[in-house]
């Protein structure tokens, strides 16, 4: 019964702090009510809070969407985080990207041009993947994870006595109007006459018996007047209690920008590992790439009724040449000036499988045996190719000239 009693007193006391603490926000924005203010640094550290919070709440996101273009997976990561379970592994799209290139290179065959190209791209898509699933995996760690540490700790902290502090600023401000209310009472109570009127009229008696109810109640708000001064000096040093822990925590964002600015840093490192290593895996692709043919792109671009000239267009060839190592560079240049020189023919083994793709070009099979010979005037890195009664054009970059 004493436990009830105390709750029932406990939950009023606390229904009339809630009433008064409406009242006088109520009246605040109605302007019928003073507001006590809050100094202007304090007031730049809780907006430097607020800013902080909102461009902290934007950086995390938008790097999550970075990270992981698709929403689907970033509900279901998000998902299984507030679970405290760990999401199954999935390939990310340059994994998924690699092994259906090498199902294709292992289908046309590792010995094709082309099904070892894909091998080759297949293998460099993985280890991208690799390189993408190790960047996101650093990035949560180093980067985002602070950055969230922050808005569902530090900043909910800040929050939270942000809010008390706001609490203690009403019952501040609402001691404050009661106390200017005792006071006006008792300067009313202190102007009234209550002396006894000399004259016996019944009007006069009731007047005279009014104003002293009148009085005895303006007395009672006069006696107030010390009891309200006692709650402000309570409510004013509560209230500069909870300013002060409010500002020792917002002085504490200064500390969190300089850990956001490790946390960058870090991500700026990994983001540069990351490029790093595609750049380095896409330059030893290249190099790999380097002994296959790139005219066979550009053919399959063209169509049939193209002009041959169009195919072989320099810049492209140019550029492919280039890639090309220099040993078989070198050859196929001796080779070609030779067989320019004496207007004969030479044996020529084919590299790779060629598909012509107009009548004036010659198929190729890988490892066979052709004669190849010039035409004054034909494109420098075309020559002519004969197989029994076929004959057409051929790429010399497809073939290795014989002694």
């Amino acid at each position: 019964m004493n436990i009830m009693d105390f709750n029932v007193k406990k939950l009023a006391a606390d229904a009339g702090t809630f009433l008064s603490r409406a009242v006088q926000f109520t009246e605040e924005k109605l302007g019928q009510a003073e507001k006590t203010e809050l100094d202007a640094h304090l007031e730049n550290l809780l907006s430097k809070a607020e800013c902080t919070k909102l461009w902290t709440e934007k950086i995390m996101k938008q790097t999550e969407v970075l990270l992981q273009p698709n929403p689907n997976a970033r509900i279901e990561e998000f998902v299984y985080e507030k679970l405290d379970r760990k999401a199954p592994s999935r390939m990310n799209n340059p994994e998924l990207l690699g092994q259906y290139m090498i199902d294709a290179g292992n289908e046309f065959g590792p010995g094709t041009a082309y099904g070892n190209a894909l091998l080759k791209c297949g293998e460099t898509q993985k280890r991208i993947g690799a390189a993408d699933r190790e960047l996101i995996q650093t990035s949560a760690i180093n980067f985002l994870t602070p950055l969230r540490n922050f808005i569902e700790g530090d900043y909910k902290t800040i929050t939270k006595e942000r809010k008390l502090l706001q609490n203690k600023r009403l019952d501040l401000d609402a001691a404050k109007t009661r106390l200017k209310k005792a006071k006006v009472a008792e300067a009313r109570a202190a102007q009234l006459n209550t002396s006894q009127p000399e004259e016996n009229n019944i009007m006069v008696n009731v007047s005279y018996m009014l104003n002293l109810l009148h009085v005895k109640w303006l007395k009672i708000w006069a006696e107030e007047v010390t009891k309200s001064e006692q709650e402000v000096r309570i409510t004013q040093s509560e209230f500069d209690r909870q300013a002060e822990i409010t500002r020792l925590l917002l002085e504490g964002i200064s500390s969190t920008h300089a850990h956001h600015l490790r946390c960058l840093n870090d991500f700026v490192e990994a983001q540069m590992t990351y490029y790093a290593q595609c750049y380095q895996y896409m330059l030893d692709l290249q190099k790999q790439l380097g002994s296959f043919p790139s005219t066979f792109l550009s053919n399959n671009n063209q169509s049939s009724t193209t002009p041959m000239q169009s195919v072989s267009s320099p810049s492209v060839l140019a550029s492919a040449s280039a890639s090309l190592p220099s040993v078989s560079n070198s050859m196929v240049t001796s080779g070609l000036s030779e067989l320019k020189s004496s207007s004969g023919s030479r044996k020529a083994r084919v590299l790779y499988d060629y598909d012509a793709a107009n009548s004036s070009e010659l198929s190729l099979l890988a490892d066979e045996v052709i004669t190849v010979y010039s035409i004054p005037g034909m494109d420098s890195d075309w020559l002519m190719g004969e197989r029994g009664n076929q004959k057409g054009k051929v790429p010399i970059t497809y073939l290795e000239l014989l002694n």
